[in-house]
């Protein structure tokens, strides 16, 4: 069997920025094993695998050593070649059925708007591992069911982060979230994302740190839109909408490769 197979930059309308993400369309299940084995060789920070259903599609994500319950990249990146392979009309919503429940996704124009659950911090103790690995005192620390949440006093700060990553990966979480106010005004806050933990020292732009960095910054500005940039080496921007329990999140992306995965 041969499977389609897509690379598209996600958060992002210019290729070589925002997140990359593979996007394999799969025609029946296929074992944990080989989804593993393929997100391995495509080498990016996330694999798409999605099977089409009566009601949904089926979605997984995988980095290359491990699956994860939610990813945002990878998920507008599935719903983008959706639309643009012409497998779902743009006027269509995107739903997806996946480890962290029923997902979703429509076509704005230039933009495209996913609806995810909200992950807001709560307070936390700084374990050593996470002062040791990020090399300073935080504002702030929370934690939600994935990942540790850390303010900084200053986007200089954030941007200069040089983290000790093997540290980090010692954390008994997915990940780290590093966020600030935004120098910029063309942005409400700008972060940084760190898993070590599952292969991704940083990642390029995450959707799902969204889900926790929108209703915490909702809550400081007292704004209920804004718009944040990840501001690592390719940068990336994720407009947030948080309304109770569940997160709007809105990006562009763009794809760059068209192919097949020889099964």
């Amino acid at each position: 069997m041969n499977y389609p197979l897509y690379i598209v930059d996600a958060f992002t309308n210019e290729k070589f920025k925002g997140n990359p993400a593979a996007v394999c369309i799969v025609d029946e299940p296929q074992s944990e094993r080989w989804m593993q084995q393929v997100a391995a060789e495509m080498n990016l920070s996330e694999t798409a695998f999605i099977e089409q259903g009566a009601e949904h599609y089926e979605l997984r994500w995988f980095t290359p050593i491990a699956e994860i319950d939610l990813c945002g990249h990878a998920t507008l990146a599935t719903a983008h070649i959706l639309w643009e392979t012409g497998r779902l009309p743009q006027h269509e919503t995107a739903r997806f059925m996946t480890k962290s429940g029923l997902l979703t996704a429509v076509h704005k124009g230039d933009w495209m708007e996913m609806n995810f659950p909200s992950e807001p911090p709560e307070a936390a103790v700084a374990p050593e591992e996470l002062i040791q690995g990020l090399g300073l005192i935080p504002r702030y620390v929370g934690r939600n069911r994935m990942d540790y949440f850390v303010e900084v006093d200053s986007e200089d700060t954030l941007r200069t982060l040089r983290p000790d990553f093997g540290m980090l990966a010692r954390l008994s979480a997915r990940g780290i979230i590093v966020t600030s106010r935004s120098t910029d005004a063309a942005y409400d806050f700008v972060s940084r994302a760190f898993f070590p933990g599952t292969g991704i020292d940083e990642d390029p732009v995450t959707g799902s740190a969204h889900c926790a960095l929108a209703p915490y910054w909702a809550k400081r500005l007292r704004k209920q839109e804004l718009t944040g940039y990840q501001a690592s080496e390719r940068g990336g921007i994720v407009k947030v909408r948080p309304e109770g329990e569940r997160v709007y999140l809105q990006g562009q992306a763009v794809t760059i490769l068209r192919g097949q995965l020889e099964g």
